[in-house]
């Protein structure tokens, strides 16, 4: 079973971790049994509920899994897709704490999922039976604004936020803080701006941050910076569509071939996304696009720089990855890359740059969202014209100094406040840039350190570790 798999990866990155934490010089050494106590799940909720559609009573199977609380709330997504099992949602859970701690979002780690395909339902039927898994979770605190937040995942979007947010208002009606009970939410109904976009903005801060370290980027044996960059993207959803526009549009990178579950588009000069997605939006689909090729995961090994898996987990295992040609792979989705694919990849040189690190901007402006509704404020409304002003009186003063008319475009770009979406994007790209800083630092200084995985669980074990310490455990 693919969950199974993908569980012990997590559990084996994790095991590397604590012996390369435990050979260091760090003091503070891991014990085995409170290694045992972070890597375990503390809990997992099964619920099976009935919902009566098209005049029968059809039962559905859902999970939420806690794994850390040495934070709380408990922060995951919740994922709508028919393979859900409770293995792989241990091991988003799991995964979730680390990358929670990595980049110093004050959230433990959960996660949840539906075994149900979103396409065998309409919208109202989906809405029926979100709110009736939303009930069920409801009744274990299981979504919660103060113990467990939920946020989009596979399969689920803004719409199911809504839902959720809405049905747990409902049953909490005199809870203030209750649209903070789950994030990914439309802007209209407590969202954030920019959330939508936020993994995908965060893989390309993730890269950007690769590529100003030199001294990173040599080991990789590719040239500096983004531009004409050769770049795979496996699943144009919703991260690999704004990873890909973002790189393409504002790095000058080349999107050379997309994958998807029908086959795939390619274009060595350079595929348009925007384009794209318009056609997939339209039809359902990349077939009959200018490129088609009706291809598999083969297309993986093809000629490039950089791989973006942007889709599910492991797509790159034991069997392919001796084939692999880019040298560079950055894990947009959740264990993209198998444990052992792993070992393979690191002695033939390709680096990696791992999902608890790279995919963690969906949960860092999720943390942004979670903040804005608890204060019932949007980011920038007490400042933004304060600075308008301020910014504005700076100008004229140097103007006036100098006898000489400040230029237009520099002038707009330091007068203008920052809107919620520019304050969103100026934390999320600190939040990545910081934590790319220190991990590379981990990953050169360090010799069990042995790749850019291995220091980054090294960084989010050690802060869980310190947390349990903290208070006795």
């Amino acid at each position: 079973m693919a969950g199974d798999e993908f569980l012990k990866s997590i559990e084996t990155n994790f095991s590397n971790a604590v012996a390369a934490l435990n050979t260091t010089d760090n003091e503070e050494r891991i014990s085995s049994d409170l290694a045992n106590q972070i890597m375990l799940a503390n809990s997992t909720y099964v619920v099976r509920f009935g919902v009566r559609l098209r005049d029968t009573l059809t039962t559905f199977t859902g999970f939420r899994s806690v794994h850390s609380e040495h934070f709380e709330p408990v922060k995951g997504g919740i994922r709508y897709a028919p393979d859900v099992n409770q293995q792989e949602v241990e091991a988003l859970a799991a995964l979730m704490s680390y990358k929670c701690a990595l980049v110093e979002v004050p959230f433990g780690g959960s996660k949840g999922g539906l075994i149900i395909d979103p396409r065998d339902w309409t919208s109202a039927e989906l809405e029926r039976i979100t709110r009736r898994f939303t009930q069920e979770l409801a009744k274990r605190d299981l979504i919660h604004p103060s113990q467990n937040v939920p946020a989009p995942d596979v399969g689920t979007g803004e719409r199911e936020m809504a839902w959720m947010a809405d049905e747990y208002k409902r049953l909490n009606p005199a809870e203030i803080n209750a649209w903070a009970c789950v994030t990914g939410k439309p802007v209209a109904k407590g969202g954030i701006s920019g959330r939508a976009e936020a993994t995908g903005r965060g893989v390309v801060y993730a890269l950007r941050s690769f590529f100003d370290c030199p001294g990173d980027v040599t080991k990789s044996g590719l040239k500096p910076g983004l531009k004409g960059k050769r770049i795979i993207v496996q699943g144009l959803g919703n991260v690999g569509y704004h990873a890909a526009k973002i790189l393409s549009e504002e790095d000058d990178a080349l999107i050379t071939h997309v994958m998807e579950r029908d086959g795939a588009v390619v274009d060595e000069s350079g595929i348009n996304i925007e384009t794209l997605r318009s056609h997939i939006s339209s039809t359902g689909s990349v077939l009959g696009y200018s490129g088609y090729v009706e291809s598999g995961l083969e297309m993986l090994e093809s000629d490039a720089d950089i791989i973006i898996p942007a889709a599910m987990e492991l797509v790159i295992t034991e069997e392919n990855a001796k084939n692999i040609k880019a040298p560079l792979i950055i894990e947009a989705a959740n264990g993209p890359v198998s444990a052992k694919a792993d070992t393979i990849l690191r002695d033939r040189g390709v680096i990696i740059i791992p999902d608890l690190y790279a995919n963690a901007g969906g949960v860092t402006v999720s943390y942004f969202e979670w903040i804005k509704n608890l204060s019932r404020i949007r980011f920038g409304r007490m400042q933004r014209r304060a600075d308008e002003s301020r910014y504005g009186a700076l100008i004229e003063g140097i103007e006036g100094i100098t006898g000489k008319s400040f230029p237009d475009e520099l002038a707009s770009r330091a007068i203008n406040g920052g809107a919620e979406i520019d304050l969103v994007r100026s934390g999320l790209e600190d939040t990545m840039r910081s934590t790319y800083d220190v991990i590379s630092e981990v990953w050169n200084r360090e010799k069990s350190a042995i790749d850019l995985r291995t220091a980054a669980m090294m960084v989010a074990v050690q802060r869980i570790a310190q947390g349990y310490q903290s208070i006795g455990i």
